[in-house]
């Protein structure tokens, strides 16, 4: 049976443009089209809103927890159903669950339970980030030493299997770790490949740019920087026109005037885009958890090894869309491409995410004026509403 509805009395922004007295036309979990408020088809369903705006989910391709759950912890189809869920009250309707550095074992563990998240489709699940364990020890960050390791064949050919259980598998190396004869194999079999945790020089990184490395993670961190003489792996992301590069966007991990810098310095047409790189915190009020281990602590925004390390990030994906806009200064629209269509097109889903056209999934979140979350739905399923 069809499942038909309309959403109106909102500002529509479908990822492009804004759309006044208009309404989302949703049918079977995708959108139909954007329409006249008043030509909307007689006796269909209207869910009728208070204000505010509506525009596409949130794209996040770097999670690492959320609802009290890590997946290093629990790497199980139900750690990701929390996960998922703890987001998408945040606006985020589609997400990477993210797995740090570990042990062989736990890593094929998250794989067989991101297989399942697929096979069940849990609603926000878009596929894995595998993010390690073949990293460099010299920009480690908050990734335990004793498990950063270089990829052998076997990694890689499980890289390709784990791709084929999932819509996206993405995977974050750095050049010390990893020959450039395996990204050129994983970039034809469709494995996202992202640099990240890496000290490595300017002409290397864009080497692999030019063999299928695509994206850097968290622009800035655990990475080589801009010098007179050596642009870096920063360098690389910023005048390479095909990487991507993710940012934490929470004021902690990047300055405000760096991140000004780079989003007008950044060559394309690949963007920056937002992601929280959140851990278990984030939906909860807990105060400390532990990775690998080790202790992380939650306090002044930020979380943090005892050794003052900074351990993923305590911010949810409408916090760094308001940090973008309120305090960096760029328009609305900008700021929530940045947060749903740019990751989508960095994973090549922007067919289907990050846009609200026809034949795009209805994954929607309705923002009141003040940019709070009111509503939410995937895939014209609402999940999430502060309504009774």
């Amino acid at each position: 049976m069809t499942n038909s509805f309309a959403i109106a009395g909102a500002r529509i922004f479908d990822g492009q443009a804004w759309h006044n007295r208009s309404a989302v036309i949703v049918r079977d979990g995708v959108v139909e089209r954007i329409e006249a408020a008043g030509d909307v088809p007689p006796g269909m369903k209207v869910v009728e809103l208070d204000g505010g705006m509506i525009a596409p989910g949130f794209v996040d391709l770097q999670v690492n927890g959320g609802g009290g759950v890590m997946l290093n912890d629990a790497p199980s189809v139900e750690a990701i159903r929390t996960i998922c869920a703890a987001h998408a009250r945040f606006g985020t309707t589609a997400l990477l669950p993210t797995l740090i550095t570990d042990t062989p074992e736990i890593t094929a563990a998250a794989v067989a339970a991101g297989a399942d998240a697929a096979r069940e489709k849990v609603p926000g699940f878009l596929g894995l980030h595998l993010e390690g364990p073949h990293l460099s020890l010299a920009r480690k960050g908050a990734h335990d030493p004793a498990l950063i390791r270089p990829m052998t064949d076997a990694d890689e050919t499980a890289l390709v299997a784990a791709r084929e259980k999932m819509p996206v598998l993405l995977t974050t190396v750095a050049p010390e770790s990893v020959d450039q004869s395996r990204v050129s194999r994983l970039k034809l079999a469709d494995v996202v490949v992202s640099l990240g945790h890496t000290d490595t020089d300017y002409r290397t990184a864009q080497s692999f740019a030019d063999v299928g490395a695509t994206m850097v993670t968290h622009l800035f961190n655990a990475m080589s920087q801009i010098g007179n003489r050596e642009p870096g792996v920063v360098g690389a992301a910023i005048n390479t026109g095909t990487l991507y590069a993710g940012m934490i966007a929470d004021g902690i991990h990047v300055d405000p005037a760096t991140m000004r810098i780079a989003l007008r310095a950044k060559t394309g047409p690949a963007k920056i885009f937002l992601v929280t790189d959140a851990m278990a915190t984030i939906g909860t009020d807990m105060k400390s958890f532990t990775l690998n281990g080790r202790l992380i602590r939650r306090e002044n925004g930020s979380l943090r090894l005892e050794d003052g390390t900074l351990a993923g990030a305590d911010l949810d994906m409408i916090s760094a869309v308001r940090f973008m806009h309120r305090t960096i200064g760029l328009e609305l629209d900008e700021a929530l491409r940045m947060a749903s269509l740019y990751p989508a097109e960095a994973v090549g889903q922007d067919g289907r995410l990050g846009r609200l056209i026809m034949g795009s999934a209805a994954n929607i979140v309705h923002l009141s004026d003040d940019l709070d979350v009111r509503s939410v739905w995937i895939e014209g399923e609402r999940v999430f509403s502060t309504r009774n």
